[in-house]
């Protein structure tokens, strides 16, 4: 009796939102459910596939089209900080919370991956990957098969570089890429596999959108990506490299939107951003230890790919 009463409210509360007078928390809920593997029929219940495709069209991102073009030395820092150094701040907004890891040397962040990228294979949760990787610090990574929300996050979607080399992902095929060049800039942006390795991309993945491309943010509308836990990666003038991870579905941090995380990048002087892999598989390892809060409720996932930051090695940097 219990389950069907809690079942009724829930449904109740759902037509309330969905058919009530707020197209406002009707766009919030649907943009947020139909980013989720298991939750999108959320949306679907009492409204129509039509019905949910209009909203999400009019609540979304508007990518500028261009790819990080800056060449040359990144700009001196603002005030001299050790190389080596990683920071790690707590990020406040008024539906979240999170966390913003500053790695002042962006050689030392690069992607780590399966061995092979297996359909009938398993994946490797963050803490392995870092563990195999002998890296510090690592955030989960680029998108994966995942139907349902009960994917064995073995198989990535999009592209994957590691030093140079293609290892998932087509020649011809247009994705949304995030990756690291041969100086280790970030590059962000839409591109073909040939193109990526054109450009010189030592290492890639893909997810999307992207939020600041050559210091222009990416245009948002309404509630885009309603509020849910998110892990973005930017960078500064200065080279140094953003890496944020934010709680959501929880009750002290519902989650953020793309606007929100647009505006947190810009707040920490990102140049170039982009939105990674986030819900349930959003992660933030360092020294050993998870510093933000899963969403998930059956404990961290299993991915195919993560950014590792590689530990400093006795003599030098990693």
């Amino acid at each position: 009796m219990l389950l069907a009463a809690l079942t009724a409210f829930l449904l109740a509360a759902v037509w309330m939102i969905c058919r009530g007078p707020s197209p406002a928390a009707r766009d919030l809920l649907v943009n947020t459910v139909m980013e989720t593997s298991a939750a999108k029929f959320v949306a679907r219940i009492f409204l129509s596939e039509e019905e949910v495709q209009a909203i999400l069209d009019r609540n979304g991102v508007l990518e500028t089209g261009e790819v990080t073009s800056e060449t040359g030395a990144f700009e001196a820092p603002e005030e001299s900080v050790p190389p080596e150094t990683i920071e790690l701040h707590e990020v406040n907004g008024g539906s979240f919370k999170g966390k913003m890891m500053v790695v002042h040397d962006p050689g030392r962040v690069r992607v780590a991956a399966l061995a092979s990228f297996d359909a009938d294979g398993q994946g490797k949760k963050l803490a392995d990957l870092v563990a195999q990787e002998g890296a510090v610090a690592g955030i989960n990574g680029g998108g994966f098969a995942d139907e349902g929300g009960v994917g064995s996050g073995s198989v990535p979607l999009g592209i994957v570089i590691q030093n140079g080399t293609l290892r998932a992902g087509s020649l011809t095929a247009s994705y949304s890429v995030i990756g690291f060049d041969g100086e280790d800039r970030l590059v962000v942006g839409r591109m073909t596999g040939q193109q990526a390795l054109d450009k010189g991309l030592r290492d890639a993945i893909s997810f999307g959108p992207a939020f600041i491309v050559n210091g222009k943010a990416a245009e948002i509308s309404g509630t885009g990506g309603g509020l849910n836990p998110r892990t973005v990666i930017g960078q500064r003038a200065d080279g140094a490299v953003l890496l944020l991870v934010i709680d959501g579905r929880q009750p002290q941090s519902l989650g953020a939107t793309y606007q929100d995380c647009v505006q947190v990048m810009q707040e920490w002087g990102a140049v170039n951003a982009a939105n990674l892999d986030g819900g349930s598989s959003t992660q933030m390892i360092y020294e050993g230890e998870t510093v933000n809060v899963c969403a998930s409720l059956y404990g961290p996932r299993k991915l195919p790919t993560a950014i590792v930051v590689d530990a400093v090695q006795e003599g030098g940097n990693g």
